[in-house]
């Protein structure tokens, strides 16, 4: 075990309370640290680790204009930092699943030339979008760029490190959650080679309901897009107001626009849940029964990714993991135009029936 430092939640939408905590990790090079669930690296060169002492300054997420040794400090501070959050959502996952995930690769500084990059991914080996410099481990790998820009309407500037981010680590740790249980594309029957690294809504959505259990709110983007108002769908806030009303269908370029409306449904559920008496634990581990049901069925490629990509066919999942809390979770799915049958085109439609109707662009 060692001391380190990261940002851990405190609801509100900052990064977090800064402060030290113990890490399950070995130091095996100048910037790359072993945890039994996750290997996290900074790909940019430089020693980054290096004397007993690992606890690091933030330094205001350090960046292009910032002094070289603050650079570095905020480089470690994004290496330990992204380290703690993997591990934290992984265990979490685990202990609901009762069986640990597959090893996962974090490579920090990820495409960050010729220009940087701002956001992250989670990828498989295959065909990729930007493609891949190096060989995509198997299980799965998280990549998250070095930063493009600065915290719009904070206090005192903060360049974005997408490290420092515990929102960005967790939604992409939770599409390697997702994979390994839901597997929405279906990778398990693809050769190993060409794996589907596309997001489906149900995937995004799922990541970010995860999100939010991690970070304990619903506002899970409120540090760097607090300048979006919150009713903007670019906010991706959980609120009641989305639902599959709002769905564009036939859109894939709109994951993650059509996900908020699950995970909204999601924690109206949990919410519905707990007060009635249901316990959070019970709860999440519903979901993840659900996803693993979910993913638990063969057959063609092509006919198991349609019905992986159902809303209905996910909430009869959680239904089924959960025949007790299943009352609640269906009548809080109902309020957002989720029910057991249909398409999501019929879904949409049905809401749109009886709703007001909802402009959308």
């Amino acid at each position: 075990m060692m001391r380190v430092a990261a940002y851990l939640p405190d609801g509100g939408t900052g990064p977090g309370r800064l402060a030290e905590v113990e890490l399950d990790a070995t130091v095996v090079g100048p910037a790359e640290l072993v945890l039994p669930e996750v290997t996290v690296c900074d790909e940019r060169g430089g020693e980054l680790l290096h004397g007993a002492d690992l606890v690091y300054d933030p330094a205001a997420g350090g960046g292009p204009l910032a002094a070289a040794e603050a650079e570095r400090q905020a480089r470690a501070f994004g290496l330990t930092n992204a380290a703690y959050h993997a591990q934290r959502a992984l265990r979490s996952a685990a202990a609901l699943l009762e069986t640990p995930l597959p090893h996962l690769l974090v490579r920090i500084g990820a495409h960050s030339s010729p220009t940087r990059w701002g956001g992250g991914h989670y990828r498989l080996p295959g065909a990729a979008n930007p493609p891949e410099p190096h060989p995509v481990a198997p299980t799965g790998e998280v990549h998250l760029g070095s930063g493009r820009a600065f915290v719009l309407g904070s206090a005192t500037p903060y360049f974005h490190a997408p490290a420092h981010n515990p929102a960005i680590v967790y939604h992409e740790v939770g599409h390697h959650i997702c994979r390994h249980t839901a597997d929405f594309r279906v990778n398990r029957l693809r050769p190993p080679d060409a794996q589907h690294s596309g997001k489906v809504a149900l995937d995004e959505g799922t990541a970010d309901f995860l999100t939010a259990l991690l970070l304990g709110t619903p506002d899970i983007y409120g540090w760097h897009r607090a300048h979006i108002p919150e009713w903007d769908p670019r906010r991706r806030k959980l609120d009641a107001r989305w639902t599959m009303a709002f769905l564009r269908p036939k859109s894939s370029g709109h994951a993650h626009a059509n996900g908020t409306i699950w995970a909204s449904a999601l924690w109206s559920a949990r919410a519905r849940v707990l007060a009635e008496g249901g316990d959070s634990e019970r709860f999440n581990r519903m979901l993840l029964g659900g996803l693993s049901g979910l993913g638990g069925s063969d057959g063609p490629v092509r006919e198991e990714q349609d019905r992986r990509n159902r809303f209905s066919e996910s909430l009869r999942e959680l239904l089924t993991a959960d025949p007790v809390l299943a009352p609640a979770v269906l009548a809080a799915m109902a309020d957002h135009g989720i029910h057991s049958q249909g398409s999501n085109a019929e879904l949409r439609a049905r809401i749109r029936s009886t709703s007001t109707p909802v402009v959308t662009t």
